[in-house]
């Protein structure tokens, strides 16, 4: 069986899954694990595939998700392969992921063992729930996130409250508007956007009171095996 993926946190996924001989292309951005970087075909990025590359693979099953990959050409490369679409938007929808992709490759073994470990490792309780946090992803403009995101779930495991969470997918906002929802916490992701010590400066210049900190962006959106990989991380953060 060859297998593509388009996704960096499901690359890890089938990884993590032992599917190591049946993985024949992967995009520029999967960059775990390292020697999958390293040694395997790059068909593009996740959002500009190289289409002539995959149709030269010739897969026999490519993974997708909705949101990484755009429409169209998840569209073109179901004209020619067998491609299974993701979407993931909370917790349980990652678990559902697992036990799809292991029911796809023949690992179900494998994934069931995954989905238990990582049901385990997140059964914890925040010390306070309902902190009240803006996550921030973009700058220049700054974009946070809505109730429908992944993120949104994994921050309120970890104990805190999207003040954003009124609205939808990734919504543009400013400091002035953030300041005026008082936030207690403001989390700058590491990525998207590579945010730094220094926006913590210029930001805690115009919202006093507020902790404004760096947080790991993998943790809080890599879906996949990859959130097993930082359940200690997240339950530092449910201790704030």
């Amino acid at each position: 069986m060859k297998i593509i993926s388009t996704v960096p946190s499901q690359t890890e996924l089938l990884f993590d899954l032992g599917l190591d001989n049946e993985i024949v292309g992967i995009t520029k951005f999967c960059i775990h694990p390292q020697q999958w970087f390293n040694s395997k075909v790059r068909i593009g990025g996740t959002k500009t595939l190289n289409i002539d590359k995959i149709l030269k693979l010739n897969p026999d099953l490519i993974i997708a998700n909705k949101e990484e990959n755009t429409k169209e050409q998840i569209e073109l490369l179901q004209g020619h392969f067998n491609v299974f679409v993701s979407d993931i938007k909370t917790l349980s929808d990652n678990y559902s992921l697992i036990e799809k992709i292991g029911n796809l490759t023949n690992t179900n073994q494998e994934a069931k063992k995954l989905i238990t470990k990582t049901k385990s490792a997140l059964d914890f309780q925040p010390t306070l729930k309902n902190k009240k946090a803006v996550y921030l992803i973009w700058k220049d403009p700054y974009m946070t996130i809505g109730s429908d995101t992944f993120i949104n779930d994994v921050l309120n495991k970890c104990g805190f409250k999207n003040l954003f969470d009124t609205q939808t997918r990734y919504p543009q906002t400013n400091l002035e508007e953030i300041k005026l929802l008082k936030p207690e916490y403001i989390l700058l992701s590491s990525e998207p956007y590579p945010f730094k010590d220094k926006h913590i400066d210029e930001i805690s210049k115009t919202i006093q009171n507020c902790k404004v900190i760096l947080v790991d962006g993998e943790a809080f959106s890599w879906y996949g095996s990859r959130l097993l990989k930082k359940t200690e991380y997240l339950k530092e953060l449910s201790l704030m």
